[in-house]
């Protein structure tokens, strides 16, 4: 297992120039790869299983004991980066389905690649984790109803058939994967060392997937959707730090807040525009799996060399790890 254990890190370490590299590849050989857009739910629902098997009772425990933080996080998660996408599409003038798609993307809850940049800024890790674990518990109606709120004018919504899938590919999964972690623990050790390498394959795949039926939209589309993307996330590690701050939250949970609100679960949001808008909406969805993986670690390397006074630690830190 030693070598899977590399290999896991080594996946983890490189993920945004994988990312790169697979979209590349794709975008050279698509057809190769298109046969996988069939799979795509079920690729999803393998990386929310994981997501699920490294849950802990503690990650929800700050619901209880400290609600503003999480409480603040998520209602900046799901107005500043749905919101946003909305005004970047107006101001730069999206094609409809671009600017559903990015519409989509700022309506999805936080990815979890966002844990691991919070730790390695030196954030609120159990903050972190909570925002994570709750917005993807809210996101079967939080996500529908943003969509149907601000895309509905460029593509019709279904609000009954996204919840579902929603459920379906990412609620079940996680609390699956929290359940055998709970009740299973050995089963959960045994493949956690796996899992991290699994969900990164998946993710590969899904963008390899949905870049390979989209060639030509991105050759049209690929320079203004990237301008869009990285506007919606800088605004997003913009706002949610300047939110914190308005609060008078700790540096730490300032830090998690930031990276939380501006990283989003960009596999659900291929998933969605794939299956309930165009291929072409899918296209805001795999730029951010790259560029977030891009800007996420470039911020977490600034702020980690800047040291946090004492107070800003999280007294959960030390208990998730036991």
């Amino acid at each position: 297992m030693k070598w899977i254990e590399r290999l896991s890190s080594f996946a983890g370490k490189y993920f945004a120039l994988l990312v790169i590299a697979a979209a590349i590849t794709a975008f050279l050989v698509p057809e190769i790869f298109i046969p996988i857009n069939a799979y795509v739910p079920i690729l999803l629902g393998v990386v929310m299983l994981g997501m699920g098997m490294t849950l802990k009772p503690v990650d929800f425990k700050l619901v209880a004991t400290r609600p503003l933080p999480v409480l603040l996080g998520l209602v900046a998660q799901f107005t500043i980066m749905p919101f946003t996408a909305f005004i970047i599409a107006y101001l730069l003038q999206l094609p409809p389905e671009l600017a559903a798609g990015l519409v989509l993307l700022g309506s999805v809850p936080g990815g979890t690649a966002s844990n691991v940049m919070v730790y390695l800024a030196k954030g609120d890790l159990p903050l972190s984790i909570t925002m994570t674990s709750m917005s993807t518990l809210l996101a079967p109606i939080a996500t529908p109803a943003l969509l149907y709120l601000l895309a509905g004018q460029w593509l019709p919504v279904n609000f009954v058939d996204m919840f579902t899938m929603i459920v379906q590919v990412i609620v079940i999964p996680v609390i699956a994967g929290l359940l055998i972690n709970r009740f299973l623990p050995k089963v959960a050790a045994k493949t956690s060392v796996a899992m991290p390498l699994v969900s990164v394959l998946a993710i590969l795949a899904i963008l390899s997937a949905v870049v390979a039926a989209n060639t030509g939209s991105l050759i049209q589309a690929g320079l203004i959707s990237f301008v869009a993307v990285m506007l919606h996330n800088a605004a997003g590690l913009a706002l949610g730090f300047i939110a914190a701050l308005a609060f008078r939250l700790p540096a730490s949970q300032r830090r998690a807040i930031s990276i939380e609100v501006g990283m989003q679960n960009s596999g659900l949001g291929v998933a969605l525009a794939t299956a309930h808008f165009t291929p072409l909406a899918a296209i805001p969805s795999v730029l951010a799996a790259a560029w977030h993986n891009i800007s996420g670690p470039i911020l977490a390397t600034y702020w980690s060399k800047r040291p946090l006074p004492p107070e800003a630690t999280s007294p959960l830190n030390k208990k998730r790890a036991s």
